[in-house]
């Protein structure tokens, strides 16, 4: 019998489905004692800046595709939050910035949905200003197109995760 939303079917240890699924978060198998914590995933996301504008990616991917997003994604092991934005924005805009651009900004708490599987993440936020607004999409698989908006533009509705609506609407508007 499983407790809450589990994306597991059987125990992976001994195949039992007697087990409870806790808050999202931590896996116990009743019968062979195995436990899972399922625990923050760690990410970026970069706020480039120019003049009055901020940068935005359109989604090409599930969750939210078609939603504003920012440059950004998962901290890979071993990587530190200022190397792995780094190596997002060069993957996703062909852009190299150098990690003494980076100006901290703060963190957030996220749900990010994928293939049926809920994560939750950390995200961190850093603003980068830039010095022009010309800027391409480099993984068009992930990114349908950039929009530059003004801040008195920005209409959070249109952007897709909470902790982004969050962190533009708090630090940005």
């Amino acid at each position: 019998m499983t407790e809450g939303t589990s994306f597991f079917n059987y125990c992976p240890n001994c195949s039992s489905q007697n087990f409870e699924y806790t808050n999202n978060f931590k896996f116990h198998c009743k019968s062979c004692d195995f436990v899972l914590y399922h625990n923050i995933a760690a990410a970026v996301a970069l706020v480039f800046t120019f003049e009055d504008k901020i940068l935005f990616t359109v989604r090409n991917v599930e969750p939210d595709k078609g939603k504003l997003d920012l440059p950004g994604g998962f901290i890979d092991p071993g990587e530190t939050a200022e190397e792995a934005a780094c190596r997002e924005v060069e993957e996703e805009l062909g852009l190299k910035i150098n990690q003494r651009n980076l100006r901290y900004i703060t963190t957030s708490p996220n749900n990010y949905l994928y293939k049926n599987v809920a994560y939750r993440t950390m995200d961190i936020f850093y603003e980068c200003p830039l010095l022009s607004d010309s800027v391409a999409v480099s993984a068009k698989d992930e990114i349908q197109d950039l929009v530059w908006l003004k801040r008195n533009e920005i209409d959070l509705d249109r952007i897709g995760f909470i902790s982004i609506k969050k962190v533009i609407s708090e630090w940005f508007s």
